[in-house]
């Protein structure tokens, strides 16, 4: 079973990105700040790694809040530049492999696009059936737009490589899956050779991303959830972590950063979120730390893992879940905004930086402190409490 990206498909290409007619350049340095004209940035395109669902049968009372979006990003330093004030996260001379990304509209694809406006390297693992679309999407132009870096430069993509990490080896892909007509055209997707392909064109990286996760029967209770269901959700979104970080360990350099998402489903009971989706995610924390034990000791290397909040992506607004789930959000989070991919890119490459040297075995939240949340302030029982409401306009 193939492993889908945790906002929709989870993806990667064996061939380099055909680049297109626009020089790209290579972003510098990047400075975390605020802006003194209020929230005008450009918005990434956002996503989500909820994969699924039915709806929560729930009203939400919050019509009543004024809610805006605020979008904060990494920006670079354009070469003309003045000097800037605060703690740059730079990542010139960094190289890193982000798996799961195969469109623009995910938590992946922010994630590369912050750490390439902190001066990095992209590299990215598709999943192979999805290898073409993503590759003729690149070649046609139709990421040009969200591309473009808070500098004006373009995000490049050094090398784009085909990835299933449900497969760890040659020897563990089934006849049926070598005889797939997706899969045809391509080689060397399992992990274990993609990370021998990224050691023999490059050596070495700085920077692992995990953003895969994938629940055949997300859409059933756990009660309802089969023994094969429950361990593909396992293998696709937990273990395919572990075998990442088992493989490109060797090639990482010391003092690197290894990252993955998670979600609040693995200490919350999140209705709809079934499948063993919950118990993968609980496993990934779980693996977090002894793995940031593990690599710690072995390669002085930081694991760590983002609890993101729901974003809107294309394949969440198919199932029709992430709107209810983003609605419970604004109306029971401490800061009342619509969370953006940009945010959750952010907090990567802070993860990813010199600026985090001593984190590592952590659940970052970035879901505007839903995960704070005791009760749901919007029920009606809470209607004669003066419960305060974000009025800001900005």
């Amino acid at each position: 079973m193939a492993a889908t990206a945790a906002s929709g498909l989870q993806m990667a290409t064996a061939r380099p990105c055909i680049s297109s007619s626009h020089r790209v350049v290579k972003a510098g340095a990047a400075i975390l700040g605020a802006s003194s004209k209020g929230a005008s940035w450009a918005k990434l395109a956002s996503g989500s790694h909820i994969s699924s669902i039915q709806p929560f049968q729930r009203t939400f009372m919050s019509s009543s809040v004024k809610l805006n979006k605020v979008v904060t990003k990494a920006t670079s330093e354009s070469s003309d530049s003045k000097p800037v004030s605060g703690l740059p996260i730079d990542l010139r001379g960094k190289r890193a492999f982000i798996a799961g990304v195969a469109d623009d509209n995910g938590y992946g694809w922010a994630i590369a696009k912050s750490l390439a406006a902190s001066g990095a390297e992209i590299l990215v693992g598709t999943w192979v059936p999805a290898l073409n679309i993503f590759e003729t999407s690149l070649r046609r132009g139709k990421f040009d737009e969200s591309r473009v870096l808070p500098d004006g430069s373009w995000m490049d993509i050094t090398k784009v490589y085909p990835l299933d990490a449900v497969f760890d080896n040659p020897e563990d892909v089934p006849e049926d899956v070598k005889a797939n007509k997706r899969y045809a055209g391509s080689s060397k997707w399992t992990v274990q050779e993609v990370a021998e392909s990224v050691k023999q064109d490059f050596g070495s990286i700085d920077i692992l991303v995990h953003s895969l996760a994938n629940g055949p029967e997300v859409s059933k209770p756990l009660l309802e959830t089969s023994r094969k269901g429950y361990l593909a959700a396992i293998s696709a979104s937990s273990y395919s972590y572990v075998s990442l970080l088992k493989h490109f360990l060797p090639i990482m350099n010391l003092g690197g950063s290894s990252i993955s998402l998670t979600y609040i489903a693995s200490e919350r009971i999140i209705p709809g979120y079934g499948g063993g989706m919950s118990s993968a995610k609980a496993a990934l924390e779980s693996d977090t730390r002894v793995l940031a034990f593990e690599a710690g000791r072995k390669n002085r290397i930081r694991v760590n893992t983002i609890s993101a909040g729901p974003l809107r992506s294309r394949a969440a607004k198919a199932i029709g879940f992430i709107d209810t789930m983003i609605e419970y959000s604004l109306a029971n989070a401490p800061l009342q905004k619509e969370l953006s991919a940009d945010e959750v890119g952010n907090a990567a490459a802070f993860l990813a930086s010199p600026l985090a040297s001593a984190v590592t075995g952590t659940v970052m939240y970035v879901d505007n402190g839903l995960n704070t949340m005791g009760v749901g302030v919007d029920s009606p029982i809470f209607k004669d409490l003066d419960i305060p409401k974000d009025n800001h306009q900005g």
